[in-house]
Order: C-alpha cells, then sequence, then structure tokens
C-alpha cells in the first residue's frame, strides 16, 4: 500500500464497500451511466444537516412518495410540508425547502443549477449544500465537506487546531486532495469513510483505506482528533404553554411566525421563553389547571422547561391568540416535538374527563 494519500485508494474502496441510501446512485450504476435525481441530492442533503441517516430515510422516503419531483414539491401546501417535515428539526430548513423548490420551478424552469455559484443563490442552500449538489448530482470537483470529512482530514494530517477554528485549514487538506475524476462518489466515499470506518470513537484503522499514510495512526492518537475547544454549557429557558380542548374535541392551536425557532409549525399558545416565565396572559378566559409536571426539551443552543396549562373550552370562548381546529383537521403528528411532548401530557387529563 501506497505511503500517499490517493483519492484512487478510496475510490477502490468505495466500489465495494459503498452505502446503500435511497437517494444515491451506486458506483456500479454510475459507472453504466444512471445519474443522480438532483432534486433527490438536494432533498436528502437539507434533511441529513443535524440528522442522522438512520433518521431521515423514512422522512425522505415519505417526502419523495408524496412529492416525487421538485415540481409537485413547489406546489404543496406550507401546512402539509411543515407537518410530514415535523420531528426532523430545525423547522426554518423546512421553510427554506418550500421556497428554495418554488425558486426553482419560477426562475430555473423545474431544472437545478448544475453549479456552486448558482446553486448558492438559491433559498436555504449554503456553501456546503451548493458544493454536495454540485458534486454528487452534477460530478463537479467541487469539495464537500462535513463532519465526517473534517474527522478524516484531522486525523489523516493530523491537524493540531481545534475546532470549530480548524474548519478553513481542513476544508484546505480536503479540497487539495478532490480529484477532478469522479467527484461526485469521491465526495460520498469521504463522507462514507468517516461514518463507517474514520468513527469518533475507536476508528477501525486496519481496515481503512488510507492508513498507510495517515498520520494520527501512525501515531497512534486516532482516537484523540479532532481536537475540539471545551463545550460551554447551554443556559435553561422557561415558558408557559395552554391547552385548551372544547367539547366538540377542536383543539386551540396556534401557527408560530415564520421566522424565529419552530417559525411556521403547528403549537399551543402560550408565553415567551426567557430565564424566567414571561407576563403573559391566557388565550382565552377560563379557568385553568397548572399539570403538576412540566414538558422539558433540549435544543441545539438551550434546555426549555414548559410549564402546562390546560382546560376545558366551550363554543362561546373566543380566543386571543391562535384558533380552534377540529379534530378532524388536526394530527398530532403534525406539532413540532416539544409541542408534541406537551400534547401527550395535556391529552392524558383532557381526554380522560
Amino acid at each position: 500500500m501506497r505511503d500517499v494519500t490517493s483519492a484512487d485508494d478510496l475510490l477502490a474502496w468505495y466500489d465495494v464497500h459503498a452505502r446503500e441510501m435511497p437517494w444515491r446512485i451506486g458506483p456500479k450504476n454510475r459507472a453504466n451511466g444512471v445519474r443522480p435525481d438532483p432534486y433527490k441530492v438536494w432533498l436528502s442533503e437539507i434533511m441529513l444537516q443535524q440528522t442522522t441517516v438512520t433518521a431521515v430515510r423514512p422522512y425522505f422516503e415519505r417526502f419523495t412518495s408524496l412529492w416525487p419531483t421538485v415540481v409537485d414539491l413547489a406546489n404543496a401546501e406550507d401546512a402539509a410540508v411543515m407537518g410530514e417535515w415535523a420531528g426532523l428539526g430545525y423547522y426554518a430548513r423546512a421553510r427554506n425547502l418550500l421556497k428554495c423548490a418554488r425558486a426553482i420551478v419560477s426562475d430555473h424552469n423545474a431544472f437545478f443549477p448544475d453549479n456552486k455559484a448558482t446553486l448558492l443563490t438559491l433559498p436555504g442552500i449554503g456553501p456546503y449544500t451548493a458544493s454536495a449538489i454540485a458534486a454528487i448530482a452534477f460530478d463537479q470537483p467541487e469539495t464537500v465537506v462535513d463532519g465526517n470529512v473534517e474527522r478524516v482530514m484531522s486525523r489523516l494530517f493530523m491537524v493540531e487546531t481545534p475546532l470549530p477554528k480548524a474548519k478553513p485549514e481542513l476544508t484546505e487538506l480536503a479540497t487539495a486532495l478532490t480529484p477532478t475524476n469522479r467527484p461526485g462518489d469521491y465526495a460520498q466515499a469521504v463522507m462514507d469513510l468517516g461514518a463507517t470506518i474514520c468513527t469518533p470513537r475507536s476508528p477501525a484503522c486496519g481496515i481503512c483505506p488510507w492508513l498507510a499514510s495517515c498520520k494520527a495512526r501512525k501515531a497512534g492518537v486516532a482516537a484523540n482528533y479532532p481536537k475540539k475547544l471545551p463545550k460551554v454549557a447551554k443556559p435553561t429557558r422557561k415558558g408557559a404553554v395552554y391547552v385548551a380542548r372544547r367539547r366538540d374535541g377542536a383543539w386551540l392551536l396556534e401557527t408560530r411566525p415564520d421566522k424565529g425557532l419552530l417559525g411556521g409549525m403547528l403549537g399551543w399558545p402560550g408565553s415567551e421563553w426567557g430565564e424566567n416565565i414571561c407576563d403573559h396572559k391566557p388565550p382565552i378566559q377560563a379557568e385553568w389547571t397548572k399539570l403538576g409536571a412540566d414538558v422539558r426539551h433540549t435544543f441545539t443552543h438551550f434546555h426549555l422547561i414548559l410549564d402546562v396549562h390546560i382546560t376545558s373550552a366551550s363554543e362561546s370562548d373566543i380566543p386571543l391568540a391562535g384558533d380552534f381546529v377540529s379534530p378532524a383537521n388536526f394530527r398530532p403528528s403534525d406539532l413540532p416535538t416539544v409541542m408534541r411532548k406537551v400534547f401527550n401530557l395535556a391529552s392524558k387529563e383532557l381526554l380522560s374527563d
């Protein structure tokens, strides 16, 4: 085995060990002229941001069943898409997904641009996603750098700079290795290497196609890379939510503002979230009962604790916030995870009456 880092060695490994994914065209099919669907590449890359392949797979399959093309997605109802996205988190991605689909249809005649520069002009597509689509869907020699690639590069070159400061250095190293031959397969190969062999803990260095040239492996310290800055403790925020159910089975729900956390998603009316529960008014004048248990949820940057208040409303109650939604038009699965936790807790009391 050569003591030099070669894209050819990695591609030879990928040709045998490529992971099978519903959005991927494997190396054998690509070699036979089968081209990836840019729509599926884009959709999978948006879904995979901050999310695992295992978690994304059922969402991807459901989305492509409901909306097989970018035109279908562009014509979809916002609420339907947001409902299907529930549980994937980072809900701004779902809003941008629709904006991007509609821009591709209206501005690009339903065809995805084949170059990074134009892709970057689309809503919700940043440098990483643009590079991934250009490389994987169109075989452009763009460098794709996710967490797996960062880990591989940091070990391969034994980069001492900690993340996230090391990102520019790791990107530069990854760029130097990106070949002009089969760049799409290569981009996926590096990610597969990081996901299956060069794993965060206990990397399987003995079967790595780049073991001969990996500096961290030679030094016996591969598991110590990448270096990372100490994590900052997450703050805790608090809030209150109000769950009202009418005698006819309707639930009081609101659609959150487009901007901000959980933007555009269904939720329960309530207070702002802060260090303490802010002053606020219940959404209807009624006798509210505060449940003895609270709801706890962790977002990327903070922990959240919600006090849950419930009431049985009447048809004459006029809400100050939100609207009553009939049971026929409400699915708990349409709620984002934290709001679904609230429903699960509150419904035990309200549905038992």
